[in-house]
């Protein structure tokens, strides 16, 4: 069996059972453009990578944020084409988070199926200890934040330490709420309040309307592109000034 450092490759019955939608909609998804097709092998039979994958988490998450498939497929032609799988789980990871928590309860085979591979336990605690998966009251039965396996996953393999993980989120939550903070702040203060001080303005309303809707998308792209950026220049920094 591939791990996920390895190349994907799944049919249509594969990626919609790792998905966990039909194959009916994946066929959908296809018709309407918001997935890339797949790559015709022998036989004819089409076989889909990480990417197929990541990307009908990302449609998934914003469909449950509300919006409709003219405004996903809006979304997804904004995204830079060259985009990897671990960069559309990034978007998934960060669009979850503007929505209400919707765990779901799965039993440790659907787990494993879900997730393409075994699970020791080693690898359950990282889970959690990334945000994925709590243990529910049941032994082998978890509450799932499916949406997160797929970058979960991925990082199973990276050798990072269980206690970096834990310090990792911490650092991210923090600097998240202070950047939730302020962007409330800003928008209540240069947005909501003059808002009410003209509602009366038909023009003026549509126009709150209209941002209302399409916030939280571009918010969203704007923290992936600052944190990708911040991340790749700290990162360069650090090790060029490290010692040959």
């Amino acid at each position: 069996m591939a791990t996920e450092t390895e190349e994907l490759t799944l049919t249509v019955d594969e990626l919609a059972a790792r998905a966990g939608v039909t194959v009916r909609t994946i066929r959908f998804y296809s018709t309407r453009g918001l997935l890339p097709p797949p790559v015709i092998g022998p036989r004819r039979v089409g076989h889909y990578g990480a990417d197929h994958l990541s990307r009908l988490a990302l449609i998934e998450e914003l469909q449950h944020q509300g919006m409709t498939l003219a405004a996903i497929e809006r979304y997804l032609e904004q995204l830079p084409p060259d985009l990897s799988a671990h960069d559309l789980a990034i978007h998934r990871a960060l669009v979850s988070s503007w929505a209400p928590e919707s765990a779901e309860e799965v039993a440790r085979a659907d787990l494993e199926r879900r997730a393409g591979r075994p699970l020791s336990d080693q690898d359950v605690d990282r889970l959690a200890a990334m945000g994925v998966l709590d243990r529910a009251d049941v032994p082998d039965v978890f509450r799932l934040d499916g949406g997160l396996l797929r970058l979960g996953v991925e990082l199973l393999d990276v050798p990072i330490a269980h206690e970096t993980i834990l310090a990792s989120r911490t650092v991210l939550l923090e600097h998240a709420r202070a950047a939730a903070h302020e962007l409330t702040r800003l928008f209540r203060d240069e947005v909501w309040g003059p808002y009410r001080e003209r509602e009366s303005d038909p023009d003026h309303v549509a126009t709150m309307k209209s941002l209302s809707a399409h916030m939280q998308p571009m918010v969203i792209q704007a923290l992936v592109t600052a944190f990708q950026r911040s991340l790749r220049e700290e990162l360069r920094a650090a090790f060029q000034s490290q010692p040959e």
